[in-house]
């Protein structure tokens, strides 16, 4: 999914979290243009978390979802691919990631 740019400047992009699985699972943003990312979980039982792994391009997201959306606004400051996970894991079991709650934030020229 790419995100589009509003007429305020800044790039939108809302994910929904569910049972292992992250909506939309591969996102492309600009850099060095804003990006307000909204994320929630769909309602269910089983906590998951959000984490987007791109520290080298100023972006540091690690939180605990719930069905209340939370907003995080960043500008990406360097292309590449950066890892979108759930952290979560039980013990003795598949973390949340292996079982497919990943997904990729693209940033590109």
């Amino acid at each position: 999914m790419r995100a589009v740019i509003d007429a305020d400047g800044k790039q939108r992009v809302r994910i929904l979290g569910g049972s292992y699985f992250f909506k939309p699972n591969h996102i492309i943003v600009k850099a060095n243009v804003p990006v307000e990312l909204s994320a929630n979980l769909e309602p269910g039982i089983v906590p998951h978390t959000l984490v987007v792994d791109g520290a080298e391009a100023g972006i540091a997201i690690d939180t605990v979802l719930g069905t209340e959306a939370k907003t995080f606004a960043f500008t990406a400051t360097s292309t590449g691919k950066y890892p979108i996970y759930c952290k979560n894991r039980l013990l003795f079991f598949k973390s949340h990631r292996e079982k497919g709650m990943a997904g990729i934030l693209e940033v590109v020229e």
